[in-house]
């Protein structure tokens, strides 16, 4: 899991379109991390997914 010492820059991709049924994700974090945490964008509260990336 990701440390708590760097925070997650969150976006939305374009193609979201605002229909209400979309994921954020924050790539700032996988020079430091190597992972690549995804959320729900109608919960930023809620759980988070992190993700592996394949450097």
């Amino acid at each position: 899991m990701a440390s708590t010492s760097t925070s997650p820059r969150w976006f939305t991709s374009s193609y979201s379109n605002n229909g209400g049924t979309c994921v954020e994700v924050a790539t700032n974090l996988v020079a430091t991390q190597g992972s690549v945490p995804v959320r729900d964008s109608k919960v930023s509260d809620g759980p988070i997914l992190y993700l592996p990336s394949a450097v």
